[in-house]
């Protein structure tokens, strides 16, 4: 698979699993499904598009590669393992599993790790499935205790495991929403979607062999044969006598990426004498029915202005517009109306009843919405500024003054220059009271000054 891909699908991943539940699906045209089991789902976010006994449990078959798959390049990205690795095949490895097996590889055959996963999944090999065990967990057992508990982890509450490559046994069993669950954790995996992605591989020549070419099993990668599916980016198929015949495959089309499984298929005989593996075309038409029938929409944007919320002492603004703070898209049936999503928008101010009083910054979180479909919510998703809303420049002086009066050195100023000034009229008042005093003094003596002239003068 190609890294853009890859890098798409992890995209998708990182976005949709915040919205749980699931939208209503389309009528479904597979009544007449050749499978004893099914289910076509969403990659990245689990959405279960058709579903046919999704939990029966069915016995695993080839498909057990998956997890052996998975757990080898998870080792890899671990660096618990190197696919550059030269190993060398033992015979506990190479040990035959039944009439008609033929083993692909010999003891004592030095091949790369890479080559052996590609000759366990490509090629089918249940002794390289046995030494990618060995190598990894250091014996067949150990790794399948290491299977059985990643499909735990992940979620696989149907399966379990006795070996590494399928070899039919009653205790090894699946379910389709299993092997989805399996799937969709491998996909995400640039080794895994290589490997599983190769319908053709040619190996490089080992100490006891010549290069060989391995043939897939996933006809719908074989781009000359009658059953391509050009969508079709990975998968496994499977056939045994006891499971009939099996499949698991990715594919990716208009954004969408979507798992098929089919477990308990058959092979019917044509009128023209060709058979046709009713696993690989079940699985192609759940596809192209996906493809044509779901899609991912937008069903709330972060750049819708969805409601206002009202501001006081603004700048030139009495309201700020409120947009989502991310998006929400979901995998839909193309005609379902959007309209019929109903939305629930709750601001904090107005629903608090306390004023939202400016400057308000592009990105405050002011409120919430909830979307409802069917009685399934998704969010809530933030509500926030879509722009700046400024203080009102008159208010913002009076804030200023308010604030700066209401500091403690402003207190201790105001203290001070009040003492001043009581002491300044203290001051004034004492001065004048001695003015007077002078003033009066001055005119009694002056006044006694003119009585001793006129006394002098009558005297003369």
């Amino acid at each position: 698979m190609k890294t853009k891909r890859i890098a798409t699908l992890i995209i998708i991943l990182s976005v949709t699993l915040l919205y749980p539940g699931k939208p209503a699906k389309a009528a479904t045209p597979f009544r007449d499904l050749a499978a004893v089991s099914a289910v076509l789902a969403e990659a990245g976010t689990g959405e279960v598009l058709f579903g046919h006994n999704i939990n029966r449990r069915h016995p695993a078959d080839a498909l057990s590669k998956n997890m052996t798959l998975l757990l080898a390049v998870t080792a890899c990205a671990n660096y618990e393992a190197d696919p550059r690795e030269i190993i060398e095949m033992t015979e506990s490895a190479c040990t035959e599993y039944g009439a008609g097996d033929s083993p692909l590889l010999t003891p004592g055959e030095e091949i790369t790790l890479l080559d052996l996963m590609y000759c366990a999944y490509v090629g089918g090999s249940k002794e390289a499935c046995n030494m990618i065990a060995e190598h990894i967990s250091g014996s067949v057992g150990a790794f399948v205790t290491r299977m059985n508990a990643y499909a735990r982890e992940i979620g696989c509450e149907n399966t379990n495991f006795t070996n590494t490559h399928g070899q039919y046994n009653i205790n090894q069993y699946t379910t389709a929403m299993d092997q989805f669950s399996i799937h969709s954790e491998a996909i995400v995996n640039p080794l895994f979607a290589e490997i599983s992605g190769t319908y053709r591989y040619t190996t490089a020549a080992t100490n006891l062999s010549e290069p060989r070419t391995l043939v897939g099993s996933n006809s719908l990668l074989n781009t000359s044969g009658k059953y391509y599916f050009a969508p079709c980016m990975s998968g496994l198929a499977s056939a045994t006598y006891e499971g009939g015949y099996s499949f698991v495959a990715f594919a990716e089309a208009d954004e969408l990426s979507l798992i098929s499984v089919v477990l308990g298929s058959d092979v019917i005989i044509l009128e023209d004498e060709s058979t046709q593996m009713r696993n690989l075309t079940e699985a192609r038409r759940l596809f192209e029915w996906g493809f044509s029938q779901f899609g991912w929409r937008t069903i709330l944007s972060s750049t819708e202005l969805v409601d206002k919320a009202p501001v006081t002492d603004g700048a030139g603004a009495d309201f700020v517009n409120l947009r989502p703070e991310s998006s929400i898209r979901l995998v839909l049936d193309n005609d379902i109306p959007l309209e019929q999503f109903v939305r629930d928008v709750t601001i904090y101010s107005v629903d608090r009843d306390e004023p939202l009083v400016a400057p308000v910054m592009a990105g405050d979180i002011l409120g919430e919405i909830t979307i409802t479909y069917n009685g399934v919510k998704y969010g809530p998703i933030r509500l926030v500024a879509n722009t700046n809303v400024e203080l009102h420049r008159l208010v913002f002086i009076k804030m200023q003054i308010i604030e700066l009066l209401s500091g403690k050195l402003a207190r201790i100023i105001i203290w001070t220059l009040s003492l001043l000034v009581v002491a300044y009229i203290a001051l004034v008042v004492r001065y004048n009271v001695i003015r007077q005093k002078r003033l009066r003094r001055i005119k009694a003596a002056k006044r006694k000054l003119a009585e001793e002239r006129q006394r002098q003068q009558r005297q003369d």
